[in-house]
């Protein structure tokens, strides 16, 4: 345990923390947690996330979302960005060091109206499920796939990141079974607007809203306030990829590989991330 309290003047370039991070410099701005490249005392490159005393009400509350995050110390996939460490400050802030993001995230790749082609969107959605796959086996849930937390590296490998911060903090902040909506509206399945906890039918969701995404160019929901979204997803199935993006012309089977993935009712949808995963791959071959 660190002995002295962190403050803004230790979160900047070539300031050390831990007696083991030296921050380089600022990374992937925005979230709810201050991001920095930083090097670990072994000279290994790495990704430095600070969430502030601030986050949590009382002590123990950091405690228990620091032990959630741990459990992603184990996570081995190479579609997952590798968990190195967890620690805690004096002052309740906890530091969550992960291998540095490859590439750049899938947000900054596509652009709002660009389909991409059908055997890319496999690829990537292939890749996800895989990683997703592994996470769900160790027990473990990533809680928010969105474009902003897929990477996409330079030879097209598709690695997750932030795996675990939503449902860490809906545990270590006890919200129980239900609450307000934690996650990102256009991704979440209509559960979680009622407040159900992140969950296995949420990553699947949230890849399914992704891919679909990616194929038409355009997110499956209109409306840009949450009741607008929440109203969108009342019905029984998503829109056809042809009334989104008239200009498109997606492979009808990966079209149902995805829209199944997106039904309102939870058990209408895939079950597991390999189950989707091998349809993406028959709409492929299809294809």
């Amino acid at each position: 345990m660190h002995k002295r309290s962190l403050s803004l003047f230790d979160l900047a370039p070539g300031k050390v923390l831990l007696d083991r991070w030296r921050i380089v410099t600022t990374h992937r701005a925005g979230g709810i947690a201050a991001t920095f490249e930083a090097q670990d005392v072994d000279g290994a490159t790495c990704e430095l996330q600070v969430y502030p005393t601030a986050m949590f009400e009382k002590r123990a509350d950091a405690d228990e979302f620091a032990a959630a995050m741990s459990r992603w110390l184990v996570v081995r996939d190479a579609h997952v960005v590798r968990a190195r460490a967890v620690d805690r400050h004096e002052d309740g802030s906890v530091l969550y060091a992960t291998d540095l993001p490859p590439g750049v995230a899938l947000r900054t790749l596509r652009h709002e109206g660009t389909e991409w082609e059908a055997s890319k969107v496999v690829r990537v959605g292939a890749q996800l499920l895989d990683g997703l796959a592994r996470i769900h086996a160790g027990g473990l849930v990533h809680g928010d796939v969105k474009p902003h937390t897929v990477h996409i590296a330079t030879d097209g490998l598709a690695v997750l990141v932030d795996g675990g911060v939503t449902p860490a903090l809906w545990s270590a902040k006890h919200l129980g079974d239900k609450t307000a909506l934690i996650g990102t509206p256009f991704y979440a399945p209509l559960e979680q607007f009622g407040g159900e906890s992140p969950d296995v039918q949420s990553d699947l969701y949230n890849t399914a809203t992704l891919l679909y995404e990616l194929a038409c160019g355009v997110l499956p929901w209109r409306g840009k306030s949450f009741l607008e979204v929440f109203q969108s997803k009342l019905e029984k199935r998503p829109p056809a990829m042809s009334t989104r993006a008239p200009q498109v012309e997606v492979p009808r089977q990966l079209e149902q590989a995805i829209a199944r993935g997106l039904m309102a009712d939870k058990r209408e949808r895939w079950q597991t991330a390999l189950e989707f995963k091998n349809a993406l791959l028959a709409a492929n071959l299809e294809a």
